[in-house]
């Protein structure tokens, strides 16, 4: 049976292949492939692979599928009624009878009014993407995946398309929204991403002006945004932005106690919120923690609050939050609902929205998550042995992990939940002796849950954020779970059986998987033998895996952060050849001739219908109302003639008389030009002075080998420390280095590991440095330094990069590996290649010193180098050193001479 997100998967390839055609929008191949840094090493410059890939899918959607709505979406990919049917888990044999009777159109329409229908089929999930009027896509991404930064990277990616294509159907403006304050707190990531390594760099600029970034606050009566503007970003939980209304609460069966005053404040400060957001025009609405805005219900019930012991009314029919995106679907032009969750899921029932899947062992295999590496530990005990159980996990816990620290200086931190505050209370005296056993101070341990005092709940977070917070040891009820960022988190702990309700063992268990730099430690997960059950459910429900599977399923990448060590390393200074576009030489002998255009101006007429509201601050407003007040009519903007031949002579390299004369002639008497005339008289200019060549240029440059400006910075002791995460297949772990894994290795930090430490691709390359290192000793005051450049691609990192034309008719990057620095200002640059690519490289050379083209990607590279020393005989040279799974006995020879100047 296929998916929805496993169609999809194969179209989105088709797409990537192509090059991610688009023929009205090209410009999104422009972003995408930004996104990459080494095609041909699958390196992403900023995005993990998962990120990327819903990206991609969210763009194939838009784009290529015009943002259909979901259900026009399975027509789409499932033609056949049989494959439509599994697809949709319409497998039932009185819901396959009453396809082939009645048809599709037929079924729809009684999934969304036959209540007994839909209860007895299991069918809610499939009922509420029915009944969507707007089309809503789930991101199912495993957490620790970055669902936050994906949210924002679809953000900046459609801001930035709206502002290349004013008049497309872009986003711009976004609604970011999540359940609780916890998660909210997680959202703040977004400010801090690093959008100019998302967008291309004449993309960035004008999103980075026009961005405004806005997070509700308590106490806050409206949103600090303009009524009607654009380039908004407000993240906010859903309390303080979802319709309001008055709800029921009981302690007994008998008795109700309605909303009060402070209630009804909160519901119009949240009505007031809402409306200023419906103001927003292209707007698209991110959710966080998607389950909760999905799962139609078809009645309400009373449940017990498991803290309290009281009864509360449970709302049972569509939800606030959904109820608050149709709302504003309603209001303003929505463009498309994004929903993000690990669990997309409603009450066992797959959410039928969902257009791609990344699961925990996707996530472990990439790794984005530690792996368990059979560390899933199941008690045998029952609940009479609950104190007893504390005592193992914590000794078992402190034995393994007190003294693990992460890359930040985080100590490893252990999490219990408990179902609720009694059972806490009851086990808190087993925690405390557990660790005075060990001599640990009580003060490691802190217990929180959703009634904590504000000052208890900073502390929570802190956890998650300051290294230096004293607490190790979290005891929690209804916190922990969604939301909850914790990188030093490295076990969990499941205290007596939980309710299985909303996944959440699932979330619990899972919390500490999310991986850190640098870690090569497996987390662990203790699960008595009461929620065993539980949770091989919900994983199997959730992910399709098991206990089993997840236990040994191993890391196939690896994450590292590398530090620059020499960020002030001197440039190379070489000539380059560039290529230019010039007009040909004729193009301008005939005389610019323009014609007065006859575009009729498209916003004349009503513009709007506005009312005076009621003065704010001694400040009189204007709100857009419905209604038959009085209304007014804008005027086209104008130019006068002086200044619209500037703009055009700025924009297209023109002479200002020439355009002036030009102008002066098409308009006669007139001494305005209307604005709306503009774009007209620009496609008059490019048909008559478009006619251009390329032409090749050769210019002076100084190549940065390293850039500071690619690389995270903060301050250690004062001193700005650079960094960068790389990500390599687990199986090349044994050729990351660091400068003590050299023989010499004061030699190697000396004369190289400009940064800490070099994943290099090959042995061949590894042995070359160490050979390179030990000819150094020979002449110790000849060489700057021998550096190992393959590693890091990045254009925002290095600037040592050749570019050669690809078989697909593009331009590429290419990075040699070595660079060696004489002291007299001469480079040698080396590049190992296998013996296999020997021929190629060898022919293409050739064919280049005939004049020929080169005929292979490889011999295209070479060639991109070799130019690099035609243009530059006195300064640099250019080798190719090639090796079969070890370097060939004369590999080190151009070195050596060039090393000792020979």
């Amino acid at each position: 049976m296929s998916h929805l997100h496993e169609a999809l998967a194969g179209r989105v390839s088709e797409w990537r292949e192509q090059g991610y055609p688009s023929e009205q929008y090209p410009t999104i191949a422009e972003i995408l492939d930004f996104a990459v840094e080494d095609a041909e090493e699958g390196q992403l410059r900023f995005l993990r692979k998962a990120q990327y890939r819903a990206l991609e899918t969210y763009w194939y959607l838009r784009l290529v599928q015009n943002t259909p709505r979901i259900i026009k979406l399975y027509e789409q990919l499932f033609p056949k009624a049989r494959e439509r049917r599994e697809a949709m888990g319409l497998n039932a044999e009185e819901v396959r009878d009453f396809i082939e009777d009645e048809g599709w159109d037929a079924l729809y329409e009684r999934i969304r009014t036959d209540n007994r229908f839909v209860k007895k089929h299991s069918l809610e999930s499939l009922r509420e993407t029915l009944t969507l009027d707007y089309p809503s896509y789930i991101l199912a991404l495993a957490m620790g995946a970055g669902k936050t930064i994906l949210m924002g990277t679809i953000v900046a990616t459609e801001f930035a398309m709206a502002q290349e294509y004013p008049e497309g159907p872009f986003v711009q403006n976004a609604l970011i929204f999540a359940p609780g304050k916890t998660i909210v707190e997680s959202l703040r990531e977004i400010a801090d991403i690093p959008f100019e390594r998302i967008l291309p760099p004449r993309m960035y600029k004008p999103f980075a002006a026009s961005l405004k970034l806005t997070f509700t606050r308590d106490g806050d009566k409206e949103l600090p945004v303009v009524w009607g503007s654009s380039w908004n970003v407000v993240v906010t939980n859903t309390e303080k932005i979802r319709i309001q209304k008055s709800t029921g609460r009981r302690k007994s069966y008998g008795q109700m106690d309605w909303l009060n005053k402070t209630e009804e404040h909160a519901r119009e400060e949240a009505n007031l919120r809402l409306s200023a957001i419906a103001s927003l025009p292209h707007l698209a609405i991110f959710s966080d923690e998607a389950h909760h805005t999905y799962g139609q219900k078809l009645l309400g019930q009373w449940k017990e609050n498991s803290e309290t012991g009281e009864l509360e009314f449970v709302e049972q029919g569509i939800k606030k939050v959904r109820k608050t995106v149709d709302y504003l679907a309603s209001e303003t032009n929505l463009i498309v609902v994004v929903n993000t969750t690990g669990t997309p899921y409603f009450e066992r029932q797959p959410l039928r929205d969902v257009v791609i899947w990344y699961g925990l062992g996707e996530g472990i295999q990439d790794g984005v998550l530690k792996e368990l590496a059979n560390n899933i530990r199941i008690f045998d005990m029952d609940e009479a042995d609950a104190e007893h159980l504390v005592r193992e996990i914590i000794d078992d816990f402190i034995e393994d992990y007190w003294d693990v620290r992460i890359h930040d200086g985080s100590p490893a931190r252990l999490a219990l939940y408990f179902p609720n505050t009694n059972t806490l209370d009851d086990l808190r005296p087993a925690v405390d002796s557990a660790l005075a056993l060990k001599g640990i101070d009580t003060s490691s341990v802190l217990a929180v849950h959703s009634k904590s005092s504000e000052e208890t709940k900073r502390e929570f977070y802190r956890v998650a954020n300051d290294p230096a917070s004293p607490h190790r040891i979290i005891l929690l009820v209804n916190m922990g779970t969604e939301g909850w960022n914790c990188p030093s988190l490295f076990a969990c702990g499941l205290v007596r059986k939980l309710k299985s309700s909303n996944n959440f063992v699932l979330q619990a268990a899972t919390r500490c998987l999310r991986q850190v730099p640098d870690n090569d430690r497996s987390a662990r997960v203790y699960v008595s033998k009461g929620n065993k059950s539980i949770l091989e459910k919900q994983l199997t429900e959730t992910y399709g895996t098991s206990l089993v599977d997840l236990n040994s399923t191993q890391t196939e990448r690896v994450e590292k952060t590398v530090e620059l060590r020499t960020p002030d390393l001197p440039p190379i200074l070489i000539k380059k050849q560039v290529m230019r576009f010039r007009r040909k030489p004729d193009a301008e002998k005939k005389p610019l001739k323009l014609v007065k255009p006859t575009v009729e101006y498209a916003h004349k007429g009503l513009v709007g219908t506005f009312t005076i509201a009621e003065p704010k601050e001694g400040k009189t407003r204007l709100i857009r109302v419905d209604g038959s007040e009085d209304s007014f009519e804008i005027e086209p903007m104008t130019y006068e003639l002086y200044g619209a031949a500037a703009e055009l002579a700025a924009n297209y390299h023109l002479a200002l008389d020439e355009t002036l004369t030009a102008l002066r002639a098409a308009y006669g008497d007139a001494d305005v030009v209307p604005e709306h005339h503009l774009e007209d008289l620009a496609r008059q200019i490019e048909a008559q002075r478009s006619d251009y060549e390329q032409d090749w240029e050769e210019i002076d440059v100084a190549l940065a080998l390293v850039k500071t400006d690619g690389f995270q910075v903060k301050t250690r002791n004062g001193v700005p420390v650079y960094t960068a995460r790389i990500s390599f297949a687990k199986d090349r772990e044994n050729l990351y280095k660091v400068a003590n894994n050299f023989a010499d290795d004061e030699l190697a930090q000396k004369y190289s590991f400009h940064y800490e430490g070099y994943n290099f691709d090959s042995q061949p390359e590894v042995e070359y440095l160490e050979r390179v290192l030990q000819l150094l000793k020979q002449h110790p005051d000849e060489v700057d330094g021998v550096w190992f450049t393959g590693g890091l691609t990045d254009p925002g990192k290095t600037e040592l990069f050749a570019e050669y034309l690809g078989d697909d008719g593009r331009w590429h990057r290419y990075t040699p590996d070595f660079v060696i620095r004489r002291k007299d200002g001469r480079h040698l640059i080396v590049e190992v290649k296998k013996d296999e690519h020997s021929a190629d490289i060898r022919a293409d050379l050739e064919r280049y010193r005939n004049g020929e083209a080169p005929q292979t990607a490889e011999g295209r590279k070479a060639v991109a180098l070799q130019r690099w020393q035609d243009l530059n005989p006195d300064t640099l040279h250019y080798e190719v050193v090639f090796a079969n799974g070890m370097l060939h006995a004369d590999a080190l020879e151009t070195a050596r001479a060039f090393i000792s100047g020979d």
